[in-house]
């Protein structure tokens, strides 16, 4: 698929019929007539046609929810214009593809929100701080961030389950209005019967989750697989050992965790200080 994209843009640049060409050999692989993808997307056969002749221009939750079906990364987005995506670390490339397969995603993090979960000006705020951002970089990241959001907006979407450590509540990246709004967001999201999340209270101290987050996925017709952070590189990895280890230091953190309700509540808390501020 990259191929062709590279093949097209040698020839016509980043045009529609760029576009409808990459979208229709991608509907075809994936074996959907137009009909049936226009029924996956919410949207009329005769746009998705339109779309692939280069008759109409797609928009950007058009594409961004194709390339959920389709499980595509990138190909479509990278088309539209005024947009980039961008260059995603080679260790962490497989885990967007993973993340489309799931249909259970866990995740422990003791720093910042979940990704998934995550603000555009959240986003914007963590990866400003990196010694090598640009405006540029920062962008493109933000959208690379946001696209893998979609995920949420597939027909059977994974349920996720998230534990967050109690002190992301109360480092106030990007300012009060920032998290205000990324904690809102939080609740907002909990409101989905698939998406919930806990805090692990400061007071527990020490947990096995101390040394850095990770991500569990599941999904039918694929192994397990983990997503690790580190500071420099982390690493994706479906070797069974590796898994089992990590999802045993899941479950120890899980015991430590609040009950939902107390979690929300929790940071129903914390945002009404951030608005008091």
């Amino acid at each position: 698929m990259l191929a062709l994209v590279r093949v097209l843009r040698k020839g016509n640049g980043m045009t529609t019929e760029v576009y409808g060409e990459v979208l229709k050999k991608a509907r075809n692989a994936a074996g959907l007539s137009q009909t049936a993808l226009g029924d996956l997307l919410s949207c009329s056969e005769s746009l998705v046609g339109l779309i692939e002749r280069g008759k109409r221009r797609p928009s950007k939750k058009f594409t961004l929810a194709a390339e959920a079906v389709l499980g595509l990364n990138g190909e479509l987005f990278g088309l539209l214009p005024n947009t980039t995506v961008m260059s995603t670390p080679k260790w962490f490339s497989e885990w967007p593809k993973v993340e489309e397969k799931a249909h259970t995603i866990r995740t422990w993090q003791p720093l910042v929100v979940p990704g998934l979960l995550q603000t555009a000006r959240y986003v914007r705020a963590i990866l400003s701080v990196a010694p090598w951002a640009t405006e540029q970089w920062v962008e493109a990241a933000v959208e690379t961030r946001l696209r893998r959001q979609s995920v949420f907006e597939r027909e059977n979407p994974p349920m996720y389950w998230a534990l967050i450590d109690e002190c992301v509540l109360l480092r106030p990246v990007g300012g009060k209005e920032v998290m205000r709004e990324q904690l809102r967001h939080l609740l907002k999201m909990a409101e989905r019967p698939n998406v919930s999340f806990q805090i692990v209270p400061l007071e527990v101290g020490a947990t096995a989750g101390v040394l850095g987050g990770f991500a569990l996925a599941q999904g039918d017709g694929m192994p397990d697989h983990v997503s690790i952070d580190a500071a420099a590189q982390g690493a994706v990895s479906a070797r069974e050992e590796t898994v089992r280890r990590v999802n045993v230091i899941y479950d120890a953190i899980h015991t430590w965790a609040h009950p939902i309700h107390v979690s929300q509540q929790l940071v129903r808390e914390v945002a009404a200080r951030y608005e008091d501020q």
